[in-house]
């Protein structure tokens, strides 16, 4: 399995962005999938999940700024990401959850949200 994130950048704050994770290779049934990011000197942090039964889940710090959704037929999950700060500012790391083979993990997108 492999997951490719695209869509990152710079923009400026208040503005958006849509980041895409495209997942390939066999067995895609994954139980969740989500976004993930890590600022400088920080840990990696939940910024979005949503369940195999569409339940979502947000980090409070973008709570009504950020949507998370999928389209199964492409095998792709987004993050609709609205109202950016500048501490939105980090790597957003794809992450899909398959039981029972485990974690996968994408290599990761930069966002930068400049003040």
């Amino acid at each position: 399995v492999q997951l490719m994130e695209s869509g990152g950048g710079l923009v400026q704050g208040g503005g958006s962005l849509r980041l895409s994770c495209a997942a390939s290779g066999s067995d895609l049934s994954f139980t969740s999938t989500g976004w993930y990011r890590q600022a400088p000197g920080k840990q990696r942090e939940l910024v979005a999940i949503i369940t195999s039964g569409g339940s979502t889940n947000y980090a409070d710090s973008v709570k009504g700024r950020f949507t998370i959704s999928n389209d199964n037929a492409k095998n792709t999950v987004y993050l609709q990401m609205n109202s950016l700060k500048p501490e939105d500012t980090a790597v957003y790391y794809c992450n899909a959850d398959h039981f029972p083979r485990g974690v996968y993990w994408g290599q990761g997108t930069q966002v930068t949200v400049s003040s």
